[in-house]
Order: C-alpha cells, then sequence, then structure tokens
C-alpha cells in the first residue's frame, strides 16, 4: 500500500507565490490548497486538518501573527511562514506566536523543500516516545542516561550546559528564541539576559563542535535565537 499524500495548506495574498509554492510542493507529490486571506485560511486549516501550513504574514485582513495564535489554539501541525519582513522584531514575533520556522522572501526552491521535510520529520518524531538516544555528527545524547559522548568519549557538561542541550535536542529543527530558551532553561526572571545565553552556547559549541567557529549543528538565527540541525 502507498504511503498517504501529505496535505499543505498555503495562506498567501500574492497570486504569484501562491501558485509558484504550490507548483513547487505537488512537482513532490503533496496535495496543496490555497487561502488568500486569514479567515479563508483559518476555515481551510479546520476542513483539510493538513500535514502542515506555510503563511505569510502580510494578508488582506489581519496580520498573519494572529492567525498564527488562531491555530495554535487547536492545532500543533508544524507551521513554516514565508514573509518579506526581513526585522529580527518581526520573526521573533511570528515563533514566540507559534510558527515552527520563518523563511524570508525572496526564497529559494531547495530551501523551501528543505525546512519542509525538517518539519515533517519533526512532527513524525512527535508522535513517537521520546527517543532516548539521538546523535548529531560526533555527539550522541542519552537522554536517559544523561550521558553525553563525543567520538564515543564522554563529554562533561555543567547542569546548565545539559539543560541547554537537552532543550535544542527537544526542539530539534526549530528555531528556538533566545526568550524561549533562557525561559526555559533559565526560568521567566532571566528573558532578558541573554549575555547568559550566549556564553555558554559558546561552551557548548566549543565541547561539542569539530569547529566552534564555523558550527554545523548549533546554528544561530541571528537576532532571533538557535537551531540544532542534522540529528538522527
Amino acid at each position: 500500500m502507498s504511503e498517504p499524500t501529505l496535505t499543505i495548506v498555503v495562506i498567501e495574498d500574492d497570486k504569484q507565490i501562491r501558485r509558484f509554492v504550490r507548483s513547487t510542493l505537488e512537482a513532490q507529490g503533496m496535495t496543496v490548497f490555497e487561502a488568500e486571506t486569514g479567515q479563508q485560511g483559518l476555515r481551510e486549516a479546520a476542513f483539510r486538518l493538513p500535514d502542515l501550513i506555510v503563511i505569510d504574514l502580510g494578508l488582506p485582513d489581519t496580520d498573519g501573527i494572529d492567525v498564527i495564535r488562531e491555530l495554535r489554539t487547536w492545532t500543533e501541525q508544524p507551521l513554516i511562514v514565508l514573509s518579506a519582513r526581513t526585522h529580527e522584531d518581526a520573526k521573533v514575533a511570528a515563533l514566540d506566536a507559534g510558527a515552527d520556522d520563518y523563511l524570508t522572501k525572496p526564497f529559494g526552491v531547495s530551501e523551501l523543500l528543505a525546512r519542509i521535510r525538517a518539519q515533517l520529520r519533526r512532527r513524525n518524531r512527535g508522535g513517537q516516545q521520546e527517543t532516548p538516544q539521538v546523535r548529531f555528527g560526533p555527539v550522541s545524547v542519552d537522554l536517559s542516561e544523561r550521558r553525553v559522548t563525543r567520538d564515543g568519549e564522554v563529554i562533561h557538561l555543567t547542569p546548565i550546559e545539559y539543560r541547554l542541550l537537552t532543550t535544542l535536542v527537544r526542539h530539534a529543527g526549530r528555531v528556538i528564541t533566545h526568550q524561549q530558551l533562557l525561559r526555559e532553561v533559565w526560568g521567566p526572571a532571566y528573558v532578558e539576559n541573554q549575555h547568559y545565553l550566549r556564553v555558554y552556547m559558546g561552551h557548548l559549541r566549543h565541547k561539542l563542535e569539530l569547529d566552534p567557529a564555523q558550527p554545523v549543528h548549533i546554528l544561530t538565527e541571528t537576532g532571533v535565537g538557535y537551531r540544532l540541525v542534522g540529528t538522527q
């Protein structure tokens, strides 16, 4: 029996971009439904129950961030923003509202498809029990044993470093804002103390990345937060 077709809802008021995204995804065997306003998008999402939603922020009837908040009251399906808003505040607002990823226009087909695949993998993992062991590059994180190794050698992490790493692991593939990381690792009283985050992220990269100056797994999303990629 063949696998069920993935269903995507695209909420975008620019007809040319909407059709471009649709043709790109349909070429990958996905079923795509379009919406050009926020309200239409909410109806399509509720009726179609898609595997993933792509949304623009500059919609004609409402701000896309309000649509994201409304969607998050009833669905946990992956949500990717496509927007011409490049300011860091817009990215943070969208991610804090519940978006899983943010792609600025103009965007490339390969990057869009890679982001979609990453979110679908993350969704599929979310439907299973937490994987007790996660790998990225030469690093292995054993969550049940609270042990981290690199090339088979145990790496000592401080309690803060370990909490930071496990937070990244739980949200692998997703951009996590500075405020979200600070809240989860240090607590709500520290959400403005980004200096702590930079220092400890530097420690983690020094211990886990092959080249801390050119990280390939613990990535910075400038002005927004961090993302862990390449997990298995």
